[in-house]
This record gives structure tokens, C-alpha cells and sequence, in this order.
């Protein structure tokens, strides 16, 4: 898929005045800058969190983070989805289940997220780590398919081209073909967008891996854990905690994948090194 081909999101990015210096020349222009504004989650008209978020795909993100967060457990139980727009920000209603509003109320969360926040505003330690599904055994997949992965998830960041602000997420085939893109000013929120976009559509989770644009954090785990993927691929470092939830759920994780060069922290049962079918 060529970049070129794909629309700048209505609402990610706007342009605004800027002045400044390049190459020894000053220069007053307008330039295309991130759109990042509060978005309020609520379930059964009860509010449950803020984040800071880029307004694109909202409707794949209150899913996406209804499910990676285990408010949901599957699509079924999301009704529908209301959208209010204010001058101070967004509000997305969700119309969810009994079964995954009792849930929401056993496992109590008040976030108030900056951008990148994953655990602000969780009430207690017994909420951070929480029971995972079990991973499928998945696909026999190979390093240099980790590596197209990356590669096709930077080539279609449309929001990062123009705007140089914000992270992405990528569903891929076993072969390194990025098929679902997401982007947003927060890490998680544009692996909930992609969780959420993945969740809608027809696609076997488990037959792929999942790509980003950050370091793979303990919350990044939980998410792809949650979505069935059984691998993840960061652009940067893992941190320990994210390796040991990764070791303990069976999925493999790797980091600082840039070119063909990339370290493998847990299951490395799964690249078996082979070339790609790209």
C-alpha cells in the first residue's frame, strides 16, 4: 500500500502558525500539528476515564480499550457506542452488557491519563495485574517478517509523515504484511484503536503479530495478550515487568526491531528464522 493513497485522517492533525530557524533561515509558515484532546469513557452512563487522546477512529478506541482493559470480553457485548462532542473535549458513551458492567464495578478504575499514562489513577496494586488468556500456539513466523512488519508500519504512518508527534500500532500477516494501521499522540491508545479495529473485523488475530512504534511496556503486553496476538514487535526496549508477564502468558516478545536487527526477550520458539514470503 502506497502512502500517498491514504487519506490524512479528518481531526488528527491541524495546521497552525509556527516560526523558526532551519538550515540558518528563519521562516514564518503554518505547519501541520497533532490534535490532542480529552476523551471521557463511559460505561452505562457512568464515568470511568480521560485520556488524552488523538480524535481519529474514536470508535475503535473505546472498543479496543473496553476489551484490552477487560472491561469487555468480547465484541458482543458492546451494544453501541454514543459520541458527544464539547468544547472541552469528547465523551464516548458505551452501552455495554450487565455481565461487563459488573465487571467494570468489581474492577474499579478512575484514570485521569497523560499522554503515554497507562496505570494513572488505578486504585490499588491488586488491579494492576490481572488473569490473561491463554495464547494460541499461532504461526511458525520469521525474523525478516518482524522486520518487514516494521518496516511497512513506519511507511504508513500518515500522521506521523506530516505531524512528526505521534505513535502507531500495526496488525500484521504471518508474512510481515501490515493489513490494520492505527495511530494516536499515546502509545496505548493507538494499540486500543488497533485492538479495537482488529476486534471489528474479520481478521484471526492469532495468525499474525502486532508491531509498534514505542518501547513494549507491561500495559503493551497485557493489550496484545488480551487481543490474542501471540507476539509482539516494539522499536524499542522492553522493561522487566512487561518480559515477565510476556515469559508467564506465552507470548513472544521482541524489541528494538530496526532493520534486520532486533533482541528477543521470551518465547524465541516462535521466529524460526526463515525467510519471508514477501
Amino acid at each position: 500500500m502506497n502512502l500517498a493513497d491514504i487519506p490524512l485522517r479528518p481531526g488528527g492533525a491541524e495546521l497552525l502558525p509556527v516560526r523558526g530557524v532551519r538550515a540558518r533561515q528563519a521562516f514564518d509558515n503554518r505547519d501541520w500539528v497533532a490534535v490532542e484532546v480529552p476523551v471521557a469513557l463511559e460505561f452505562n452512563g457512568i464515568a470511568h476515564a480521560v485520556m488524552l487522546a488523538t480524535p481519529t477512529d474514536l470508535a475503535d478506541f473505546a472498543l479496543g480499550f473496553a476489551l484490552s482493559e477487560g472491561i469487555l470480553l468480547g465484541r458482543g457485548e458492546l451494544y453501541g457506542i454514543e459520541e458527544e462532542f464539547a468544547p472541552e473535549g469528547i465523551t464516548l458513551k458505551l452501552d455495554v452488557a450487565s455481565a461487563a458492567f459488573a465487571r467494570l464495578k468489581e474492577r474499579r478504575r478512575s484514570m485521569a491519563g497523560r499522554t503515554g499514562c497507562g496505570l494513572c489513577g488505578t486504585e490499588s496494586l491488586a488491579h494492576v495485574a490481572r488473569a490473561l488468556p491463554s495464547l494460541p500456539h499461532g504461526p511458525a513466523l520469521s525474523k525478516n517478517a518482524v522486520a518487514r512488519g516494521m518496516r511497512e508500519l513506519a511507511s504508513l504512518q500518515v500522521l506521523q509523515k506530516v505531524t512528526g508527534a505521534v505513535h502507531a500500532a500495526a496488525w500484521c500477516t504471518a508474512n510481515g504484511e501490515a493489513l490494520l494501521v492505527r495511530e494516536d499522540v499515546g502509545r496505548h491508545n493507538a494499540l486500543d484503536k488497533l485492538v479495537g479495529a482488529l476486534a471489528k473485523s474479520t481478521l484471526d488475530a492469532s495468525t499474525g503479530f502486532i508491531a509498534v512504534t514505542s518501547r513494549a511496556s507491561f500495559e503493551m503486553v497485557q493489550k496484545t495478550v488480551a487481543a490474542g496476538v501471540p507476539l509482539l514487535a516494539a522499536v524499542s526496549a522492553s522493561t522487566s515487568l512487561a518480559t515477565t508477564v510476556a515469559l508467564d502468558a506465552g507470548l513472544t516478545l521482541a524489541g528494538f526491531v530496526r532493520g534486520d536487527d532486533l533482541v528477543i526477550y521470551t518465547h524465541p520458539w516462535r521466529l524460526n528464522g526463515s525467510p519471508a514470503n514477501a
